[in-house]
């Protein structure tokens, strides 16, 4: 069965990663939600707790699978046997970014296509950096992120003295 593959660093995973994830199900036959590495970003979670992050918040979804890799992409993609990218755009600010990606990995592997879905409008604004600043602030994140990441974010804040 031919995969997509929708890769990020899900640190944490937010309620707009979730929605994407549920609508690309919805889309295609088999989902892999790839947690990367990200070497630009100090990290909050390991990648195995984001990992079994997305494992409790995807449970209920029969054709998701979660995976991790290191390294390239389209590597990861070449090994899975995927050629389509699932990318999530909340705002306009978003495309410039994934644009360029788009275009990277067509340049490493012309066989790679990239689907941009769009972000309902009641998980615009969610992200996962914005999730972590309102929850080190004290903030509510209730409807942000699934009951049981918002546990895991707010202990691992008390825990590191955020």
């Amino acid at each position: 069965m031919v995969s997509v593959i929708y890769p990020g660093s899900f640190d944490p995973v937010t309620d707009g990663h979730v929605g994407l994830i549920r609508r690309a199900a919805s889309v295609f036959g088999h989902v892999v939600v790839a947690v990367a590495g990200n070497f630009r970003k100090s990290e909050l979670f390991t990648r195995d707790e984001r990992v079994q992050m997305l494992r409790t918040v995807t449970a209920g979804i029969r054709n998701v699978e979660i995976d991790a890799f290191d390294g390239l992409l389209v590597d990861y993609m070449r090994a899975r046997g995927s050629r389509i990218v699932i990318r999530g755009l909340r705002a306009v600010s978003d495309f410039e970014y994934e644009f360029q990606m788009a275009h990277m990995n067509g340049r490493l592997d012309p066989g790679i296509e990239t689907v941009f879905m769009v972000a309902s409008p009641e998980e615009t604004f969610i992200s996962s950096s914005v999730v972590r600043e309102v929850a080190m602030l004290g903030g509510n994140i209730e409807g942000m992120v699934h009951p049981e990441v918002a546990r895991l974010l707010k202990e691992r804040l008390v825990s590191s003295g955020r």
